[in-house]
């Protein structure tokens, strides 16, 4: 090496934190997938949750000419009153929650907002909760605040729902929130009414936060419509929640997110917001209070579709010999690999090589999801059903 090139730095140049992050599963599916299509092979992405719907076009519309004004390319610095009256709205209209301006706060995005949130709360040593398997963010709430995550057992055994008194008593003294998310991503379930009693009651009985991340309530498929944590009685008293745009209304690359409920986390949270950004940009509010006080038709319709797309997978899947249980929630499903696979990650590579098919490992998102795969319902039923063929040709389920 020259001494223009410079010396390499190696990771004694770096901190702790930065040098324990490792390449995620999804890099290693990226290669493989490039790999298949260097060989001419046909790829279906089913790995990566992002939504194949279009935004509203009053939504877009909104957008569009919010850009037309210069004035909107200043600093924000805050939240638009009529964002905040649209929340309120929102929050009425679908889940009969009145909350004030107060208890509701925009975030680039409920995914940034996690990984900055345990700083408001958490010293180095505290302890905080996590779902085992869920969403990978979940514990980056802990990780970036160098909190000690600790994680609880969900098990399909239990419905996917957290057996709270198996917690032990030394780790709930010391837990400052517990993350709670349902319909949970990657299980795809929804959580009781009784639940969120017993969860409130819980977090009130030990003086912990409960920070309920609630993405996918406009994506479910049981009788019943999604719900909010802050419909039940005690909530405001015991947490936040996180309610995302990205999926009701597709609007993944505008990152807009809010955070909603205990008013002094809010206050909180708006505080250490103020140090590290200067708003959401205008054009965004504005197409987020589009969306926020349009008409639940254009939502409706898309369950629906997300609807049939998971009985076309989980039935199609079924007809073929893979017993994979239809997702209750989130635009998932989740299936147990067959036997004979040395682990999730063996199965999802397999079965890539052999049918073009990507699917996540359950690994990916904790140690209880080994065993299990993870599906995006991202394509079409004309696509889906291509995709059942392609697999029943391989004879991997017979």
């Amino acid at each position: 090496m020259t001494e223009e090139e410079g010396i390499p730095l190696d990771s004694s140049h770096f901190s702790t934190l930065i040098n324990d992050f490792k390449p995620g599963i999804f890099g290693s599916l990226n290669m493989k997938k490039e790999e298949l299509l260097r060989a001419g092979r046909k790829v279906y992405n089913l790995s990566v949750g992002t939504p194949d719907f279009k935004p509203a076009p009053y939504v877009m519309k909104a957008i569009r000419e919010a850009c037309e004004n210069p004035d909107n390319y200043k600093y924000s610095l805050a939240d638009l009153p009529e964002l905040l009256e649209a929340v309120q709205y929102r929050y009425k209209k679908r889940f009969g929650v009145h909350i004030e301006t107060d208890e509701v706060m925009s975030v680039y995005g409920s995914q940034e907002a996690m990984a900055h949130i345990g700083m408001v709360f958490c010293d180095p040593g505290d302890v905080i909760l996590v779902p085992n398997p869920g969403y990978p963010m979940f514990e980056m709430s802990g990780i970036m605040a160098r909190a000690d995550v600790r994680y609880y057992t969900l098990e399909e055994k239990n419905g996917y729902l957290p057996d709270l008194d198996s917690i032990p008593e030394d780790t709930l003294k010391r837990t400052k929130f517990m993350l709670v998310s349902y319909p949970l991503n990657p299980v795809c379930v929804c959580a009781p009414d009784e639940f969120y009693s017993e969860l409130i009651a819980f977090a009130k009985r030990y003086d912990i936060v409960i920070l309920h991340d609630n993405a996918y309530s406009d994506i479910t498929f049981t009788e019943r419509p999604g719900r909010s944590f802050l419909s039940f009685e005690g909530a405001k008293d015991v947490g936040v929640e996180f309610y995302s745009l990205s999926k009701s209304y597709n609007l993944t690359g505008a990152r807009i997110s809010f955070v909603v409920g205990n008013k002094d986390i809010i206050s909180k949270f708006r505080l250490l917001r103020s140090q590290i950004d200067y708003g959401i940009f205008y054009p965004v509010q504005y197409g987020a209070i589009a969306a926020l006080t349009g008409s639940d038709d254009f939502i409706e319709k898309q369950r629906k579709q997300y609807a049939a797309r998971n009985q076309a997978l989980c039935g199609g899947l079924r007809k073929i010999g893979w017993n994979v249980p239809d997702s209750q929630g989130t635009m998932f499903v989740w299936a147990k690999i067959p036997e004979g696979y040395e682990s999730s990650e063996d199965f999802c590579m397999k079965l890539m090589e052999r049918t073009g098919v990507i699917v996540t490992p359950g690994s990916a998102f904790g140690s209880n999801g080994e065993g299990y795969v993870r599906m995006a319902l991202v394509v079409g039923e004309e696509k889906i059903q291509e995709i059942i063929e392609v697999i029943d040709r391989t004879g991997m389920f017979r």
